[in-house]
């Protein structure tokens, strides 16, 4: 049986089911290896089910540092392959991912900016923000970046890739070097929290992050299942979309905001992880379909598993230190972007979401 004659439901049961199989895979496997055993009786003695003498230094292993950090890093997958679909959607292309147009390395710009200036920031809102004071930084970057970039591609009145993916490298440079400044200027702990950060990590995982984003990334997840209609008319063009009576430039501020929500909550926390939002709904438009009510719910659940696979990588490749989980990302999915790049070229007439 062919995969695309799978209906949207099996689909589903296959992704989840992966999804369920990487999360204990990355649960037991690290720079120490835990048993099912070990796990039933941490979580048993956890939950107070159990009053069996539990090794503390397993448990608060297991608790505190390896499944929050896997939790948070399936949601953040999840999170940065919707971010995909909805971009990929609004500009019709299927090489646009985050990275590209300027919403992670904005995103990078504000946290960096908070780890340096930190509570020297006079801002009015610096001590009411607390706790939330980098992801709103690093939201707002993010999305002045992108909308900067989507001003640009649009400036003749409708949306040119060609120099879309220029205002993205020339806005990714001006957050990069703003990125690079702070690196200089800063402190060595500073400038080396700033260093990690851009090549992603999961290291400072814990229950408080997973606490700020799972919930976002759920919400937002949600909120993108409401636009997947009007998306999916977008392909046809913005006439047919206003026509039907949407209002094309509330739908694109939308979209914009949206997109930045998911990307900038992930970023702020983890750091700067690229073409997870690229390869994930690319290849399930591939295999499947390209109706973007499929793409997102099948992106979160595929995207997390990605992820989840490419963390667990990173913890076993140089354990116990740990690798990078960009770089890992970057790896693997340039090359694709490169396959994507040529199909796409030689794609160009036939039209649709190739056009």
């Amino acid at each position: 049986m062919k995969l695309a004659s799978l209906s949207p439901g099996t689909w589903y049961s296959l992704l989840a089911t992966l999804l369920l199989l990487t999360l204990i895979a990355a649960l037991r496997i690290g720079a120490v290896d835990l048993t099912f055993d070990d796990i039933n009786h941490i979580l048993r003695h956890g939950l107070g089910l159990s009053s069996a003498t539990v090794d503390p230094v397993s448990e608060g292993l297991f608790l505190q540092i390896r499944l929050p950090r896997v939790l948070l890093c399936a949601t953040v997958g999840a999170g940065l392959s919707v971010s995909g679909v909805l971009m990929q959607a609004l500009f019709r292309n299927p090489i646009v991912e985050p990275g590209l147009v300027g919403t992670s390395s904005g995103a990078a710009l504000g946290a960096a900016l908070v780890f340096v200036l930190g509570k020297n920031i006079n801002w009015a809102f610096t001590d009411a923000l607390g706790l939330f004071l980098l992801p709103c930084v690093a939201f707002t970057f993010a999305f002045a970046a992108t909308l900067l970039v989507y001003r640009i591609a649009s400036i003749s009145g409708k949306v040119n890739v060609a120099t879309m993916i220029l205002g993205g490298i020339a806005i990714n440079a001006l957050a990069a070097g703003g990125t690079g400044f702070l690196s200089y200027i800063a402190r060595d702990p500073q400038a080396r929290s700033i260093t990690f950060w851009n090549l992603g990590t999961f290291s400072g995982a814990d229950w408080t992050q997973f606490a700020l984003v799972f919930p976002v990334t759920v919400i937002g997840i949600l909120l993108a299942l409401r636009f997947t209609k009007a998306l999916n008319i977008l392909i046809l063009g913005e006439d047919e979309v206003r026509h039907l009576g949407y209002n094309i430039d509330r739908l694109k501020i939308q979209v914009l905001l949206l997109n930045t929500l998911l990307v900038a909550i992930g970023t702020a926390m983890v750091g700067v992880i690229s073409f997870v939002g690229l390869v994930v709904p690319h290849l399930l438009r591939l295999l499947k379909t390209s109706d973007n009510r499929f793409l997102v719910i099948a992106s979160a659940l595929l995207g997390g598993a990605l992820l989840t696979m490419a963390d667990t990588i990173a913890r076993r490749l140089v354990a116990p230190a740990e690798f990078p989980i960009g770089v890992i990302t970057a790896f693997v999915g340039a090359p694709v972007f490169i396959w994507l790049l040529v199909r796409n070229a030689r794609s160009f007439q036939k039209g649709g979401f190739y056009a």
